[in-house]
């Protein structure tokens, strides 16, 4: 058995209140939702796919970040970290996502344009916060790659990114969930993909149909990509999103 932890956070550029139910339909994973300062959210995922299903953690935390950011319509940042090392996803909307990975001793292993990428477009300063960035990307014997995510998350608090106490890289996905759960975190019923209406139907807007053709077309898109990558996780958040996305023109074909 590994002893090196296995772990995972999703940080949404969002309020809780805006990723709750794109991430109840999307993800079909028990997680923790928590506000993680201003105008972010962390999302604790339960891990099941790489813990239970064998799944690679960044493989999986791709695809939910991709599915997510699509289903927000804000960045989201997946950080990862398992026995042979570290990495990030940044997802925005329908844009290639962009990631960078460190070894377990911290040996950077991609290009440094990614973090340029991932400044811009989470509206970082581009002399300070970038050169903080880069220097990630530089070789730090010191630094171990959970060290890196820190520095990572380090500069995001300039941006009013604060974790909770105890959502730190290199934790386990069970201590990150009990710090979670010690935040006041909500739970978020992922494993139905049900939001229960609590209003009675009303005619859907053209943006809906419109945004449910666009998530259609996205999932589609991370299906063939999955295929081609042979990763179960990207066919399954590809399905879950073409799923998604046609709820609101199904209702439209039902409703009398």
């Amino acid at each position: 058995m590994n002893a090196t932890p296995v772990g995972a956070l999703l940080l949404c550029r969002a309020d809780p209140a805006a990723v709750r139910t794109p991430a109840a339909h999307l993800l079909r994973e028990r997680t923790l939702l928590a506000p993680a300062g201003r105008g972010w959210s962390v999302l604790v995922p339960e891990g099941r796919p790489w813990l239970d299903g064998g799944e690679l953690v960044d493989a999986v935390l791709g695809g939910w970040a991709a599915a997510l950011s699509i289903g927000v319509g804000r960045p989201v940042l997946a950080l990862w970290w398992d026995a042979d090392g570290a990495g990030l996803t940044l997802a925005s909307g329908f844009r290639r996502p962009v990631g960078y990975v460190w070894l377990s001793n911290g040996t950077p292993v991609g290009e440094v344009e990614a973090m340029r990428t991932l400044g811009a477009r989470l509206e970082l300063d581009p002399v300070l916060d970038l050169q903080a960035l880069e220097s990630l990307t530089a070789p730090d014997p010191e630094s171990d790659a959970r060290a890196r995510l820190v520095g990572l998350t380090a500069v995001l608090t300039r941006t009013g990114l604060a974790l909770p106490t105890g959502l730190a890289p290199g934790a386990s996905s069970d201590d990150l969930r009990s710090a979670a759960r010690t935040a006041t975190a909500e739970d978020v019923d992922s494993t139905t993909g049900r939001c229960d209406a609590a209003t009675p139907a009303r005619p859907r807007p053209s943006w809906l149909r419109a945004a449910g053709t666009a998530q259609m077309a996205a999932g589609a898109a991370l299906m063939v990509f999955g295929m081609r990558r042979r990763s179960g996780g990207w066919v399954t958040v590809g399905a879950v999103l073409v799923a998604y996305g046609s709820a609101p023109l199904v209702w439209e074909r039902l409703r009398p």
